[in-house]
């Protein structure tokens, strides 16, 4: 009997204990999880200001201008008298063609110039012969007009004569091929030996490197765009002549010396539908050849109330590119937004963001939509002039200019 009693305590003994752990159990059910913790991050509250912009282009580099060295008579080229790929001043010989058939030519004009002058005096001396006698009757009217015409057409023949004398002198004088211009010699297209004519004239050409043009092209898109702008009051433009341009080589290098547009076509390519600009640069040192693609920044541009926010606000993601903020009760919201220009170290938010919003420039990586912040003002920014090839985490693409208007109410 005691040892029924003994097995019973042990079985309430073992109920106990199960039920005071299914108790426990259920008290650490009953807490749920553990709350996120707050996230610190450094922030910045964006409002509207008029900010400079700086719209890019692609260029090229072109010769102003680049000219045809031509041979203008036929002969047999003599002499090259110039190094292939120097620099050539205005007047220089560049080429001489053989000239002995010129020459002799020209001698053949004097000669025919010399006896038409003889001619002429001739006729004249008869002439004024003629004249008095006919005055008298001694000679009939017709005398004196044989003698007139005579006189006449030996004067004709004269000018005929000095005529071909300067045909002949300049045939001479084209024989001797200059440079028109100061500037880069080309390659020589024809061999001392041969043979020119009107068919295979072209001998070299002479670039001339300063000024240098740079030539570049604004889409229709984008010139409607820029119009509209303008008209609204959301971009602001200098006056005409006063906007600045400068050049990015294909090293990254900033050229520099500024210059200025000085051609605006009068209207769009039918072939490209684009809008040609050009811009003339100072280039006394030849650094700048034709050809070479360059990076074109037009400067003077102003956007007028417009959001701005540094570039390590802006991220990309599978959405777009977005900027994290704190939205109510200090939890992070994600924001798709437009990014326009970029001015001053920081992008020009087009559409996407309004005055007052917070938005989070340090520690987004952290950050998931809901999560408790705790903001705290962000340090200055640094400012960088170098417009970035994109946002953090966007693969680089080719700077331009906007192709998109800001929405209503984006900066308002």
């Amino acid at each position: 009997m005691a040892s029924g009693l003994e097995s019973k305590g042990r079985q309430y003994a073992f109920m106990f204990l199960t039920a005071l752990a299914v108790a426990g159990c259920g008290k650490q059910e009953a807490k749920g999880p553990a709350a996120p913790p707050v996230t610190e991050v450094g922030v910045v509250k964006v409002d509207l200001h008029d900010v400079p912009v700086v719209f890019e282009f692609v260029g090229q580099t072109e010769s102003s201008p680049q000219v045809e060295i031509r041979a203008r008579v036929n002969g047999f080229l003599e002499q090259r008298l110039y190094t292939e790929g120097t620099m050539v001043k205005a007047g220089q010989v560049l080429f001489r063609m053989d000239q002995k058939p010129f020459k002799a030519a020209l001698d053949a004009a004097m000669a025919e110039l010399a006896q038409q002058q003889a001619r002429l005096t001739t006729a004249r001396q008869n002439l004024a012969r003629v004249r008095p006698l006919a005055a008298k009757n001694a000679l009939s009217q017709k005398d004196l007009d044989d003698s007139v015409g005579q006189e006449q057409g030996a004067a004709a023949a004269v000018e005929q004569a000095k005529a071909n004398v300067t045909n002949a002198r300049l045939n001479l004088d084209y024989t001797t091929i200059t440079a028109p211009v100061s500037g880069l010699s080309s390659y020589a297209k024809k061999q001392v030996g041969s043979y020119i004519d009107a068919s295979n004239s072209l001998l070299t050409y002479v670039a001339k490197l300063d000024p240098i043009w740079v030539n570049f092209s604004l889409s229709e898109n984008e010139v409607l765009q820029y119009q509209s702008q303008q008209a609204s009051g959301q971009l602001k433009m200098p006056p005409r002549g006063s906007m600045e341009v400068e050049i990015v080589l294909a090293d990254g290098a900033t050229y520099g010396k500024r210059g200025h547009i000085t051609f605006a076509d009068a209207s769009f390519s039918s072939e490209t539908g684009t809008y040609l600009l050009r811009a003339e640069f100072p280039n006394t040192e030849g650094a700048l050849r034709p050809g070479q693609f360059v990076r074109v920044r037009v400067l003077g541009a102003e956007r007028t109330r417009a959001i701005t926010v540094p570039q390590a606000a802006v991220v990309q993601g599978q959405r777009g590119q977005f900027v994290w903020t704190v939205g109510k009760d200090n939890k992070a919201e994600s924001r798709v937004v437009d990014v326009g220009e970029w001015a001053q170290g920081n992008w020009i938010i087009r559409s996407g963001l309004r005055e007052g919003d917070t938005v989070v420039v340090d520690g987004t990586v952290r950050l998931a939509p809901g999560a408790p912040l705790k903001p705290v003002a962000a340090p200055p920014q640094p400012v960088s002039t170098e417009r970035p090839p994109g946002p953090p985490g966007a693969a680089p693409t080719p700077a331009s200019a906007p192709t998109a208007a800001p929405e209503k109410g984006a900066t308002s």
